[in-house]
């Protein structure tokens, strides 16, 4: 008995330490540090409405990378020269990173050119290989006169193993703006069919972004309230679930943003889980006040009643956040500079 409970120990204790050397615990619990992709809200403004990047490794205090400069030149990646609403999305299974972005320069063409979205992939999040669609002249017969293809982002859709891309449409035709959503094609270039209806809140909707939290989808967007003549009295963050991406979609007209019935406008909202915790962040732009904050939840239903303040270098707008390793801080560092030291350690 002895010799054999001496060798059972060993054993254990060997599986325990090449447990503990490969990282035997989820692998989402080994990020360090945050990514926050963004355009700016300030500067020259030329050049606002192109991708940057900032680093941070507590959620909380952010610092630019490339001294807040673009790290990518829009008129390199969109067909119109500038870029908004950057989302980014780390691969199912870390290979790749995908970024989407709204194809649109309104500071050179105004707000009626818009023709689509922006699409980028990338295996090392330094190269970037981009490609756009025009929805009106790939799909002519159903985006026919599309004014608006805002804020797109992308989900992983473990029912059919593809990413979904899903973006806020409004036409000329109609004032009402509804979500749209088809899945990438696997070059991750354009989509494989015409976008489809997802979801119409009652009022219309838009920046949204989707958390999946225990097999139950929670899509947030900055939706209103209007009255019977049509009036709109109140806007700000609302919510609404479903168990499949492919819907159908419960939605809750309650305001989970501070600032509901206030007036101070909010937009551009995105969720992200901390590190190593159940907590999530439900950050937004506080656009005419060139603020952003954030709201803390443990559930995606019930959220903080006050707001925390990022510290930060610049003055991001509507923009995205994944979570990193420090080999890939590290990697950040030496293209464009400006992560935090604890994360080069």
């Amino acid at each position: 008995m002895k010799s054999t409970y001496s060798k059972k120990s060993r054993i254990g204790f060997m599986v325990f330490w090449l447990c503990f050397l490969f990282s035997c615990s989820d692998p989402k619990e080994q990020y360090d540090g945050y990514l926050f992709a963004y355009f700016e809200g300030s500067g020259e403004a030329e050049k606002q409405e192109q991708l940057r990047f900032a680093v941070s490794d507590d959620a909380v205090h952010w610092k630019a990378l490339n001294n807040n400069e673009p790290i990518i030149a829009s008129d390199k990646i969109s067909q119109t020269g500038g870029i908004r609403d950057p989302h980014i999305l780390r691969g199912t299974n870390d290979q790749y990173f995908y970024m989407v972005a709204t194809d649109m320069f309104t500071k050179k063409n105004g707000w009626d050119s818009n023709p689509g979205i922006v699409l980028m992939k990338s295996d090392n999040l330094l190269d970037w290989t981009p490609s756009w669609i025009d929805l009106e002249k790939t799909y002519p017969e159903r985006f026919k006169e599309i004014k608006w293809v805002w804020a797109p982002q992308t989900i992983y859709d473990p029912e059919v193993k593809k990413y979904l891309i899903y973006f806020t449409v409004r036409f000329y035709t109609n004032d009402k703006l509804d979500f749209y959503s088809a899945y990438a094609n696997e070059d991750f270039t354009g989509f494989e069919s015409p976008p489809e209806l997802m979801f119409s809140a009652k009022y219309g909707a838009i920046d949204g972004d989707i958390v999946e939290k225990d097999g139950i989808y929670h899509l947030f967007f900055k939706g209103n309230t209007k009255d019977e003549t049509g009036y709109e009295f109140e806007n700000g963050i609302q919510q609404a679930t479903s168990t499949s991406l492919q819907g159908p979609w419960k939605e809750d007209f309650k305001y989970l943003d501070a600032y509901a019935g206030e007036p101070t406008l909010v937009e551009g909202s995105s969720v992200f889980k901390l590190n190593g915790k159940e907590e999530y962040f439900l950050m937004y732009d506080l656009y005419t006040s060139q603020r952003y904050e954030y709201q803390i939840s443990n559930d995606l239903v019930n959220f903080s009643d006050t707001t925390g303040t990022f510290t930060k270098d610049f003055n991001p707008r509507h923009g995205s956040v994944i979570s990193i390793t420090k080999a890939e801080a590290r990697n950040l560092q030496e293209k464009w500079g400006g992560v935090p030291r604890s994360l080069l350690e």
